[in-house]
């Protein structure tokens, strides 16, 4: 059984791979999700491919993952604010957005209590209830 627990890390860092071939893959989508007010759209979708993959490869090696884990929470809530929350009052699939992006942003800051290896942060780990 903790074997199968123990899955449930890879089977969160290693969807976001994703993320990462459609920032560069079809940059012109990915632009499109920027800000109007924000200049240079493709500098800020690679550049989020970049922080994605770099997110990645921290949780994979375990150095610095939970730092990289608390900024990826940050940046998916930001996009929820920036992004997701003005478009949801005309599109339908970014209130689905604001939704789905919130429990990332749970299982991000989850992650970065519970499986992050990196120890450098002083922030403690949450204590589980104890069953008794």
């Amino acid at each position: 059984m903790n074997k199968l627990i123990g899955l449930g890390r890879w089977l969160f860092v290693l969807p976001f791979s994703m993320y990462v071939l459609l920032h560069f893959g079809k940059a012109d989508v990915g632009a499109s999700f920027v800000p109007v007010w924000l200049p240079f759209p493709v500098f800020w979708n690679y550049a989020t491919g970049v922080c994605v993959l770099l997110f990645i490869i921290s949780c994979v090696w375990g150095r610095y993952d939970k730092l990289a884990s608390l900024l990826m929470a940050l940046y998916v809530f930001l996009m929820i604010i920036l992004v997701h929350v003005p478009r949801a009052a005309t599109s339908e699939n970014d209130l689905l957005n604001v939704f789905r992006n919130t429990i990332v942003v749970g299982g991000l800051l989850m992650y970065a209590g519970a499986y992050a290896k990196d120890r450098r942060l002083a922030f403690s780990r949450p204590k589980a209830a104890a069953i008794q």
